[in-house]
């Protein structure tokens, strides 16, 4: 009795916080639907590093190459998303990605939107980075707009869904239907506008990926893995009429922004999950990033 007594003492002592994120109410990805690679990509390069097994796509990086695609015409704005499970072990040094950008439109004056998987070392749980580049602030003048999480879940051991809805007013990210981010357009020079194309990729980034660069990539636990599958694209095409195509929503309205349901729920990632926000990083210069000086993103 008395070592009953003490446990449980012991377990109300413990705060009690949930594990998964309150429900955000609505699963906006329901409304998309889902296309095969083929549809909406093509490689872009290492060739020999793809392969499609039952709408599953694998992309691979060892010590010869990695891999990337990319889609097959350039969006104005939309949804996309694709469902993404990562290796597992030591995968330090490699990014895994899933992202909008017009680089190859416009070199060294580009705009960007990330999801980025940092690699990590064995123990320790994969970092999601957002970031929003506008302009060719990450051309050589890096100027991030960085928002890092730890997930509640372990996205080696499934297929998680990963989307960006990018509209001429706003930029969420969403993790199975969960808004982990939002992004406003407070003025045109904080905000990317020209078309983009989607892309996704694996690839070295040993300088910087793995707490800033202590941790490269290994090979001998090559070949490092990607795998992705249920890619959803549904946008205005920047080659038709911008008329005839309205952006799409995540809200269960219909309209801009997030419900209250949806707030809360980003809010909750946000206090328990979020391990690096950019506005709140002291030793940047604030005058970069001047939507930091408005309410929080």
């Amino acid at each position: 009795m008395t070592l009953v007594f003490f446990t449980l003492i012991l377990l109300l002592a413990v705060p009690c916080t949930s594990q998964n994120p309150p429900s955000a109410g609505y699963n906006p990805s329901s409304r998309f639907r889902t296309v095969g690679f083929d549809q909406a990509f093509r490689n872009l390069w290492g060739l020999q590093h793809q392969r499609i097994d039952q709408g599953t796509l694998t992309i691979w990086l060892d010590r010869s190459s990695g891999s990337g695609f990319k889609s097959l015409r350039p969006y104005q704005s939309g949804y996309f998303s694709a469902a993404i499970k990562l290796q597992s072990g030591y995968t330090a040094g490699v990014i895994t990605s899933f992202y909008l950008s017009n680089n190859e439109a416009h070199p060294g004056d580009h705009d960007e939107i990330d999801i980025e998987f940092l690699g990590t070392t064995l123990g320790k749980p994969y970092t999601l980075q957002t970031n929003v580049y506008m302009r060719g602030s990450g051309d050589g003048r890096i100027i991030g707009r960085e928002m890092k999480f730890n997930l509640w879940f372990d996205p080696t051991q499934d297929f998680h869904n990963y989307a960006i809805l990018w509209t001429p007013t706003e930029i969420i990210f969403l993790v199975d239907d969960v808004p982990i981010r939002r992004y406003p357009r407070k003025t045109d020079a904080t905000f990317p506008l020209r078309p983009m194309w989607v892309y996704g990729s694996i690839w070295d980034a040993s300088s910087w990926a793995t707490e800033n660069g202590k941790y490269k990539a290994d090979y001998h636990y090559q070949p490092f893995l990607g795998r992705y599958r249920n890619f959803r694209v549904s946008g205005c095409s920047a080659n038709g009429s911008s008329g005839s195509c309205s952006p799409p929503s995540v809200s269960s309205s219909g309209s801009s922004g997030l419900s209250h349901q949806q707030a809360a729920a980003m809010a909750w990632v946000q206090q328990n999950h979020m391990v690096y926000n950019y506005c709140r990083d002291l030793s940047r210069d604030r005058t970069l990033t001047p939507e930091c000086f408005a309410r929080a993103l």
